[in-house]
């Protein structure tokens, strides 16, 4: 049994805890260290400033934080950015046994 059509995925081991990869590391510690330093030279004493501090921290996080289907935060924004930046047709090249694209071409 267990013949499966596709294999799993396989980028999924090269990414840090199986999540993160460097960039996104470099960015929550970025916003760590960031929010250490305002929490060291601040001492917040009052709500609104430890909300105030804590913000590079939890923007950081929020970047990096994983989401179903895609790789996190981010590669969801670049997705957007890129389809309302860049050229509004996507080109589906599946597993079909026609290819009707390369057809199209070469009619022209």
């Amino acid at each position: 049994m267990n013949q499966y059509l596709i294999p799993a995925n396989s980028k999924k081991s090269m990414l840090i805890f199986g999540l993160f990869n460097i960039t996104d590391l470099f960015i929550f510690a970025i916003g760590a260290g960031i929010t250490l330093l305002l929490l060291m030279i601040i001492g917040p004493s009052e709500t609104l400033d430890t909300i105030l501090i804590l913000l590079p921290a939890l923007i950081a996080g929020l970047l990096v934080y994983p989401v179903p289907n895609y790789h996190n935060v981010r590669t969801v924004i670049k997705s957007v950015w890129e389809f309302f930046t860049n050229r509004q047709v996507f080109i589906w090249k599946g597993w079909c046994a026609k290819d009707a694209y390369s057809e199209e071409q070469s009619k022209k």
